[in-house]
């Protein structure tokens, strides 16, 4: 792992969590969370540890207690990432308006 390591620059590491984060979804929505606006924020360290902020449509959504986990193992599975911590925030709200224009025809909403 460590010789893979090398040739990434951070740029790299977060495209392929952002790739891996495109084939997680939320049961109810036939998009992707990426494409859904709700990850926030991924910071990646010098050492390819990744810390992910993302929110949900709801506090009271079905998955709150299981899609954080499937993000964090899913990017913690990752041959380029050391570790994955993954951060669930409130602030700001989510709305429809943090979307992307994929998500918004998808759900026909455009």
């Amino acid at each position: 792992m460590e010789e893979h390591n090398k040739e990434l620059s951070k740029k790299d590491v977060e495209e392929l969590v952002i790739e891996t984060l495109k084939t997680i979804y939320d049961p109810e929505i036939p998009v992707d969370i990426y494409e859904m606006g709700l990850i926030y924020e991924i910071k990646i360290d010098d050492e390819f540890n990744v810390q992910i902020d993302m929110t949900l449509t709801s506090p009271s959504c079905p998955v709150a207690e299981s899609l954080p986990e499937e993000v964090r193992q899913k990017v913690d599975d990752m041959w380029s990432v050391k570790s994955a911590k993954v951060e669930l925030v409130w602030e700001p709200t989510w709305g429809k308006e943090m979307m992307s224009e994929e998500a918004l025809l998808e759900l026909g909403m455009m």
